[in-house]
């Protein structure tokens, strides 16, 4: 037997209604301290030390903060530079 229930609330109310903390100000003020320390910032050894001093999931956080900031660095008209062009 299947039961599908559907629930049509807000994120806030879910998040009351299941019990769980209100970190909204904590992550506004996480993303503040990047955005300002990220500021100034114009080479990958830097991000990497940045990323991380501040990685919250440690290592692999810091493997997908690091591949994000790769992929920002790359030429805006090719997307795929520095990638395995190979197939298959």
């Amino acid at each position: 037997m299947k039961v599908n229930i559907e629930i049509d609330c807000t994120p806030e109310e879910a998040r009351t209604f299941m019990g769980l903390p209100d970190v909204s100000q904590a992550n506004d003020v996480y993303v503040e301290t990047i955005t300002k320390a990220m500021q100034g910032v114009s080479n990958p050894a830097q991000l990497q030390e940045f990323a991380s001093a501040l990685a919250p999931m440690g290592q692999m956080g810091l493997k997908m903060f690091q591949n994000f900031v790769e992929g920002g660095m790359r030429p805006s008209g090719n997307p795929s530079a520095g990638r395995d062009s190979g197939e298959g």
